[in-house]
């Protein structure tokens, strides 16, 4: 099997000038303040003061790329976009204190900073963000036009439901940060800082499709759970959009499989495609369904 693997903290992967990607077809964000809190409180007890955990675990990071510069996120998307939230939550307050009468002028160097090394940049002439993470076809909109630039008020009307939960993750790490450090720049910095060393990935990277799938397949023999379902819509509908004369029937296919799998479950979906492809067609073992699809 094709692939490499190496622990990484969060700083390792987005320095040097690497990208991510959400595949247009991954599912959308769908963290909550369930999931938000948790985080929350792991990264909390990385900074304590008087008993600072050395390190948290984030698991597994399944990657995909031809090059080693650009990366399609196969598994992980949830976390790498939370903590892209997070940080972008902690360059608004920084960017609040900054306009703060008799405010620390370094204040706005902080939040450029953060900008410039975890986040991307905004492009002096068109002010798009040439951003280190794109997200999938429903979130990234969203995420570039209104997160990133850090829009005041941020949008709240016309939003899908997953473009809310970002604009609700930004607002409540935002929230949290500022009664973590209060009124401190420094403070705000430093916790930054200590995340992006701190939290440590396994990261997996494989150079195509099949390999993911050998991937995933491994690692749901190990206990850990990732998903077919979200694996098999991205390799199927990345090859149809490939065609443009089919855009415009993406959309109504794309409904029409979500709603086979809301009804089956994420679980239950790839033996229920499994059994309708054998009906069909020469007769295909579980372990190979990937592979001959």
């Amino acid at each position: 099997m094709n692939f490499n693997t190496a622990n990484s903290t969060l700083r390792q992967l987005l320095a040097n000038g690497l990208r991510y990607r959400v595949p247009m077809f991954q599912r959308d964000y769908a963290w909550g303040p369930d999931e938000w809190d948790d985080l929350w409180q792991d990264m909390v007890a990385l900074v304590d003061e008087e008993d600072a955990e050395p390190a948290h675990y984030m698991g597994y990071l399944v990657l995909q790329s031809p090059n080693n510069r650009e990366f399609d996120i196969i598994d992980g998307q949830q976390r790498m976009t939370t903590m892209s939230v997070l940080i972008l939550a902690a360059i608004a307050h920084l960017m609040d204190l900054s306009m703060a009468e008799g405010a620390d002028s370094k204040n706005r160097q902080r939040a450029d900073q953060l900008r410039n090394s975890y986040i991307g940049y905004l492009d002096p002439v068109t002010l798009v963000s040439q951003s280190k993470l794109t997200l999938n076809k429903n979130n990234d909109r969203f995420y570039k036009h209104y997160l990133i630039p850090l829009e005041e008020p941020l949008r709240k009307q016309g939003l899908n439901v997953s473009e809310n939960l970002l604009r609700q993750a930004f607002l409540w790490f935002k929230d949290h940060i500022k009664k973590q450090s209060s009124e401190d720049g420094v403070a705000v910095a430093r916790f930054i800082d200590a995340l992006v060393d701190k939290l440590l990935f396994t990261v997996i990277t494989v150079t195509d499709e099949l390999n993911a799938f050998k991937v995933f397949e491994t690692l749901n023999a190990r206990g850990v759970r990732l998903s077919a379902t979200d694996l098999l819509k991205n390799c199927l509908f990345s090859v149809v959009s490939r065609d443009k004369s089919h855009e415009q029937d993406i959309k109504g296919l794309e409904d029409r499989w979500d709603g086979i799998v809301n009804l089956l479950g994420s679980e239950r979906f790839p033996e229920f495609l499994r059994t309708f492809w054998n009906s069909r067609n020469k007769l295909v073992r579980k372990a190979e369904l990937f592979k001959v699809i």
